[in-house]
Order: C-alpha cells, then structure tokens, then sequence
C-alpha cells in the first residue's frame, strides 16, 4: 500500500473510532492501538503533507501557530438576544409575539443559555473549512485551527443529507471538570488561578498554539443550523438533524406549547443546570417555526422571535466561623473559610475559598460574620461580602499566621505576590505529600496506582522521601503494609493495606512509567512556574537534561515564553545540589533524559545565537522545511515578535501585524534571498 492510500486509509478509521467515541459512546479500540495508528498517521502525514486530508483527526491534536487571526464575515449575522430576569418580561414578549403573529398558533423552543463562547463553524460538502468567534456579529476571528481541536465536532459530515455549504453554530465551553483539573495543575505550579469557565475559554479560543488549546479540551454544543435555500421548516428539526449528523446537541431543549410551560421548564432547571458539565446563567425561548421568525423580523440589535431568560447569581448568607490554612506543593498559604453549613445551588457549602490576605483586608471579614456566599463560575464556593447589619461584639479579626501550620517555618512574601510561602519545602510535611502528587500525576510520570493514600502511607512508614525513592521499592518492601486513617473533617475512617494485587500493580505502573517523555520527566521534577506546557517547549528547545541544567538565564530568556520569573526559577532548581542529586538518581533509574524527536541534520553554525520567525509563503521552502533549514544551521525558532528575536523573515502575503510589530521593536527583517544567502544557499 502506497503512503497516499495508508493515509486514507488511517484517515477514515480513525474518524470512525473517533464517532464511535464520542457520538455513540463505544470503545472499538483501547487507547494505546487508537494513540499508534495515529502516531502512523501523523508521522506519514508529515512525510506528505500533499496527502493530509482536511478531516484528518491529526487536526485533534493542535500544532499550527498563528500571531493573528485573519477576519471573517459572517454570511449570516451573529445577532445578540434582548434578556430578561422577569417572568412578567417574558409575558410581555409572548404577547409581543401574539400580536406580530396575528393570534396564530405557534410554539417555543426552550434550551439552556450555555456561558461560553458564541462559535460559528462552516462545512463545504461535509468537510469543516472554518471556524470563527462572533466578534460584533457582522465579523468575527478566523479560528479555524483552534476549532478543530474540539473533539465531539465532526471535521467531515458524511450522511447524504445534508447540503453542500452550511453552518452550525453553538456555544465553546471549557468544562468544569477540565476547568478544575487545570486551576489545581495551575496552582501546583505556583500560577495564579483562572476566575471561571467562560473567560478561560473565550483564552482558549484565542491562543495562538493550536497544540496548547488542544490540550485544555474544549467543547462544543450546537444550536442552530443555517443554509441558503433552508433545509428545514422548524428549529426543532433543525435539533434532530444535526444530533443525527454527529453533531453534539445537548439534549436538555424542550418543545414548549404555551408561556406557561416555558416557566415551568425555567422553574425545573433552576437548580438541575447544576448537574451539567458546563456553566449556564439561564435559558433561550426562540419561536419554533422560521416562517414565523421571518414573519416577526428583526429589532435593529436582536430577533424578536426570541429571548433569554437569565437567572440570578445564586447567593446565600451564613456565618464564618473559623478559618484554616492549606499548605500547596510551591508552599503557597491558602486561607479557608470554615462557614456554618449553607444551601447554595442545590448543594450543601460548608468551606469558601478566601485566596489570601489581600482577600481578607479588601473584603473586610472577620471571625463570626454573616458572611455572603457564590459559587464563582456556579463552581467554586467564595466569599462575595460582609452583611455589616449582622456584625456583633463577639466578631474578632483574622490573624494571618506568621509560622507555617504544617511545620512552623515562618512564613516569606515574596515582593510583587500576594501569596506567604513556607520555605521548609524541603522538610514541610504537606510539600513533601503534594511533590510526590505532583511526580505521579498523569501528565507527569503517570503512576496511577500510587492513588488513594497510598504516598501517604509510604511517607508513613519512611520507605520514600523523595520521589526517586519510588524506583527503589520491593516487593518485599511494599507487601503487607497497613494503616488506618482518619478524615479530621467528616471523622470517618479508612484503611489503607497493601495486598499482593495492589503491589504487582504499584511496581508495574511505575516500571512503566520509566517510558514517559522527556517533557513529563521535566514537569514532573516540580520546578516553581513550570508546568506542562512550559516543560514542552523547555524539552523542545534544549533536547535533553544536561543541556538545560547547564543553560545559563540568558539562554532560557531565548525559549519561546520563557520569561524573568521562569528562567531564574529553572537555574535556581538546578542550582540546588538536592536537586542536581534528585535528577542523577532518576537517571540511573531509567528515566527518559532526552527527547525522542528525529534530530535535524545539521549543516552548518551560520545562524547560531541567532533567533528567527517568519510570516508569508516562499518560493524555494515549505513551513516545515524552513524550520529545519534554520535549526540546521543553528539557529532557533521563536513562535512571535519579541524583544528576543534577531531576525523576521517576510515572504509572499505576509502578516501585517507581525511586520508591523517587528517595525515598531526595531527587529531585522529580511527577504527569502538574504536567508538564503545567510545559509549559503
């Protein structure tokens, strides 16, 4: 079989796999044949790009960089919704509707109002050809790449029905449980956390590095269908349609016969949007028939065939009755408000986060206040205010502590943070828990059946105190051990013993976990300020271990996004002797010291210490063998106009942000001939 056949080949089984998945919940393959023949596949893809399908899954995966967006215009405009927190507004609309319909009889389709972020997606005979943000509703961001990552969005459409140009639309949403999973990685590294689900999507969106936005897996329901001629008389069909297309329609929408039943749907899904996987603030009544939203037209801002009810921030009051303070791996304070048990958005709150004493001084709290309580995001419980009417003589003020309470190591601001550290990070006991979290985590060394206290009992028992003690485990060691543990909140207990299954599975995993990645090796060691994707682009850059424990501040400074506050923690980690130890022991367990990525012959030193980016097409080089053009020689490659870059080169159609922002940084631009004759081409 040729390479262009294979590619087809693996191009339309992987798809099917990947319907199977999402659309209909089955599993043909496990994920390690499913990772291979993609591997296969982008590796042949690679090789030749002329045969690279526009549907091939290897698009899942992200890896095109764009510094600027390109405009789009929406064939059809992306129109606001009038809102309303009334049900006497919503009367007034359902009369409206009465009126312009003349008394015929009609009907409302009610879903929930997703908060996320309005995407528009066109298909020309069934292939996904762009994605594109709302904007101002008349044109918005070409984000195609970025779209593409979406996992439950059909790159290609394949039933006979459906037209040869149209476009979906829906909301982009980052769920709440890929939003929790990257606040804690976030606050594992010591980053400021991300306020809520919605604008930490709308960032997705808009990063740049389409590999980046792959990995914070987005997500995507649709709601509406669009074509020119209409394919549909009803919105309702419209829903069915596209849920049979492959399209993820969430099912919670509702056909509704008069207003009444349009509260009742509002008054049911109050509190069960709380179920769901994603953020709402209210629901969308649109009339059902499109003769009739044609008949009722347009305001100069919104349709006035349809509205959006929102629901108010749930709130709730109670009384903070103490506060207690959490140790992280970075050795971050976090103060904790335990508040007396509260019903807020169908679950019982018994703890708010305070985030840290410039919280407590704006906020103005104090010990025994009636305190205000949100779920930011309907997530995370937080304190939003004091009830000043309900203060007493018994309150008293919240002394921050000055010793750390795990190990009394007194506590360091460090200037510009508003977090206090404890230093001890070496000997404080929640650090030390927390490292070793940190090492076994999935997108680290991966060694899930270290779970469920099992660290915490290996602690215990003195078999391991650095994470590199975990390749020096026994069997011997580890069967037979036991301990009883008891939950200081709830009073429960729970026992923790190793039995013969449980080592054999402990020991296989961390064998296994010997083949992790250079790069999950590097984030895994747990320095300050790295985290997964800056291990990447570390890993990337410098190639292996003894090169970047040896590179100096100013040569990370030239990593792409590796700025002051990462590079001085990288060489102050290296510095530490500890840690130069740490490194060497996990050497000589086995662990992945480089990177696996096919070495670019080199050709010549012309470029080194020398920085590049280019914008436009050229004549004599792809993308790709531009790249490797420029490493052969020694240069790097930056992903955007900096203070760090040397060199822009500018070819056919190029960029006119990137032009423009290399001309106004003084940056050295340069045609396709100078580059050439730089190389000696």
């Amino acid at each position: 079989m040729n390479p262009q056949e294979r590619i087809v080949e693996l191009t339309d089984r992987l798809n099917y796999y990947n319907y199977q998945y999402y659309q209909n919940s089955i599993s043909e393959v496990d994920d390690f044949t499913f990772d291979k023949l993609l591997e296969e596949l982008t590796a042949l893809e690679k090789q030749h790009p002329e045969f690279s399908r526009p549907d091939s899954p290897t698009h899942r995966v992200g890896g095109t960089v764009s510094k600027e967006f390109a405009t789009v215009y929406h064939r059809f405009p992306m129109m606001s919704l009038g809102n309303t927190y009334s049900e006497s507004d919503l009367t007034e609309f359902d009369n409206r509707v009465r009126r312009g319909l003349n008394n015929a009889p009609y009907e409302y389709i009610c879903e929930l109002k997703f908060d996320g972020v309005a995407l528009s997606m066109t298909y020309e005979n069934g292939v996904l050809v762009q994605g594109a943000t709302r904007g101002d509703g008349v044109r918005g961001d070409d984000i195609t790449f970025n779209v593409r990552t979406i996992r439950t969005l059909p790159l290609k459409v394949t039933d006979p029905g459906v037209p040869a140009l149209f476009e979906v639309r829906g909301e982009g949403f980052l769920p709440l449980a890929e939003f929790e999973r990257i606040n804690k990685e976030r606050e594992d590294i010591g980053e400021p956390l991300l306020a809520n689900p919605r604008n930490a999507a709308s960032g997705t969106f808009k990063q740049q590095d389409s590999a980046a936005v792959a990995k914070r897996r987005l997500d995507c329901y649709l709601y509406s269908f669009l074509s020119e001629p209409e394919v549909f008389q009803t919105h309702e069909e419209s829903l069915m349609a596209m849920k049979n297309w492959g399209f993820n329609v969430s099912q919670t929408w509702r056909k509704c016969a008069s207003i009444q039943e349009v509260f009742a749907f509002i008054n049911e899904w109050e509190t069960r949007r709380y179920e769901l996987p994603l953020a709402t603030d209210g629901i969308v009544i649109k009339i059902n028939r499109y003769d009739q939203q044609r008949e009722l037209g347009y305001t100069a801002k919104s349709p006035r065939w349809a509205i959006a009810f929102k629901y108010k921030a749930l709130a709730a009051s109670t009384t903070l009755n103490s506060v207690s303070y959490q140790v992280g791996r970075t050795g971050a304070v976090t103060p904790v408000a335990n508040l007396k048990p509260v019903l807020l958005a169908g679950t019982v709150v018994k703890r708010a986060s305070l985030h840290n004493a410039n919280e407590i001084q704006r906020l103005g709290v104090m010990l025994h206040d009636t305190v205000f309580v949100e779920k930011g995001g309907e997530i995370i419980p937080k304190i939003t205010g004091v009830d000043l009417t309900q203060r007493t003589d018994a309150v008293e003020p919240i002394v921050y502590p000055t010793v750390c309470p795990a190990c009394q190591t007194p506590l360091v601001r460090k200037e510009g943070e508003a977090h206090f550290y404890c230093p001890n990070e070496k000997g404080c006991p929640p650090q030390q828990q927390a490292r070793f979290e940190h090492f076994i985590q999935r997108r680290a060394m991966n060694i899930e059946s270290l779970g469920e206290g099992k660290i915490e009992l290996l602690i215990d028992r003195g078999l391991v105190r650095s994470p590199a003690d975990l390749y020096e485990l026994t069997y011997e060691k580890l069967l037979g051990l036991e301990k009883t543990y008891t939950d200081s909140e709830t009073g429960k207990t729970r026992v923790v013993s190793l039995r013969q299954k449980s080592v054999d599975n402990i020991l296989t995993a961390i064998e296994r976990s010997k083949a992790q990645p250079f790069a999950n090796v590097l984030f895994a060691l747990g320095i300050r300020y790295v985290g997964n994707t800056t291990a990447e682009k570390l890993a990337d850059y410098f190639g292996n271990m003894d090169a970047l424990r040896t590179a100096s501040y100013e040569a990370l400074l030239g990593v792409p996004e590796v700025g002051d506050r990462i590079a001085q923690s990288v060489v102050a980690w290296f510095a530490d002797s500890e840690n130069q130890v740490f490194v060497e022991r996990l050497r000589l367990a086995g662990l992945q010291m480089e990177t696996d990525r096919v070495a670019v012959e080199k050709k010549g030193e012309s470029l080194l210490g020398k920085t590049f980016l280019y914008t436009g097409t050229f004549a004599n080089f792809s993308r790709e063998e531009l790249e490797s053009e420029i490493e052969a020689h020694g240069g790097k490659l930056l992903s955007g106009v900096s203070k760090k870059l040397n060199y822009l080169i500018v070819g056919e159609n190029a960029g006119p942000s990137k032009v423009e922002k290399a001309q106004k940084m003084g940056v050295t631009m340069i045609g396709e001939d100078e580059f050439l004759a730089m190389v000696g081409i």
